[in-house]
């Protein structure tokens, strides 16, 4: 068994709209154009390196928020290999029971997309841990996603290889795992997923009242405008029995928090609550949490839904608005049935 740093870059469809995007046979959020890993040496720090550029086959022209972000043009991606071949390679270099560790759930994500549309084998893949978990538990606690620059940091590393290339950016994981106490954060990493993903810091089970069924973090965008498409072009799902469900729509509560409620014709009602968040790279994604709605919890969201909080309008500026903040997406990104409750 080996420990891997994984990081990944991909490319998106220029447009929702793209003839590409729609006809493909699943949702591709992004295909890969960069592979990037380090596997860490027995003390957890940096050890041997994979890096290899892929050559995209849907997403040829290169989206210009992330040519801007990565340097990625379209003479570089016409030189990557075959996705097909980039992996055989990748996956010979992993050696046998790979776990792979990442900063943040996207890069897991885009993996199985990538190999699933390409009609390849997942079941390799294993174990994945997120080292933001870790990082949060052994640092302050808190369950807000943190930036890989913001923990390199806090532990004083100096930035020694380009930010947003999958090698750099694996490299400069696998320095944070080194001032980490990995095998502690490994051995709780259970305990740690289950706490931060549902207790918000200072606060205990007891004190919270009604928990969550699930909680989950969408995919990572370039824009705001882009993560509310993949918003609306989503299908929410029974957590119980997997059927769609009907549901209101968001209903705004200030500070980029949204609810609304779902209802499923066996299993009742389900509060839905979201929040967007804008990281420091300029990326926007949404944490997302499920519940059953009781009695008081469905009077209340009919309460708020009758009388809406007013918002004054702002001016904007000449260069464009922003989406508004009643923007309406018709059915939620994540499909909370594939992590139905015990």
């Amino acid at each position: 068994m080996s420990y891997i740093v994984i990081d990944l870059e991909w490319n998106q469809a220029m447009s929702a709209k793209s003839s590409v995007y729609n006809h493909l046979p699943i949702h591709l959020r992004g295909e890969i154009i960069q592979i990037g890993a380090v596997k860490l040496n027995d003390d957890f720090t940096p050890g041997e390196e994979f890096q290899c550029d892929v050559k995209p086959v849907w997403f040829r022209k290169m989206h210009y928020k992330v040519k801007k972000l990565t340097g990625f043009d379209n003479d570089r991606l016409s030189h990557g290999l075959p996705f097909t071949e980039a992996m055989e390679k990748f996956i010979a270099w992993c050696g046998p029971a790979p776990v792979f560790m990442t900063w943040g759930y996207d890069d897991r994500g885009i993996m199985e997309q990538n190999l699933i549309i390409h009609d390849l084998e997942i079941d390799w893949l294993g174990q994945w841990i997120n080292l933001q978990l870790i990082y949060n538990r052994q640092t302050d606690g808190d369950k807000n996603q943190k930036s890989l620059e913001t923990a390199m940091e806090h532990f004083g590393i100096e930035q020694t290889r380009v930010a947003h290339d999958a090698l750099g950016d694996a490299y400069n994981t696998a320095l944070v795992c080194s001032h980490m106490d990995m095998t502690s954060g490994i051995a709780q990493y259970s305990e740690t997923l289950q706490l931060l993903t549902r207790h918000p810091r200072g606060s205990s089970p007891a004190d919270q009242g009604p928990q969550p069924l699930l909680h989950a973090v969408s995919d990572t965008y370039y824009s705001r405008e882009a993560l509310w498409q993949a918003e609306e072009e989503a299908v929410i799902k029974c957590p119980v029995c997997a059927k769609p469900m009907e549901r209101t729509k968001w209903l705004s509560q200030g500070d980029h928090r949204y609810m609304s409620l779902a209802t499923c014709e066996t299993d009742g009602d389900f509060l839905l609550r979201i929040r967007t968040r804008h990281e420091d790279d300029g990326t926007w994604h949404a944490n997302h949490l499920l519940y059953q709605a009781d009695e008081s919890m469905v009077k209340g969201f009919r309460e708020k839904q009758a009388n809406p909080k007013r918002r004054r309008r702002r001016s904007r500026k000449k260069n464009g608005p922003r989406p508004p903040e009643n923007t309406q997406p018709e059915t939620l990104k994540t499909q909370y049935h594939d992590r139905r409750p015990e």
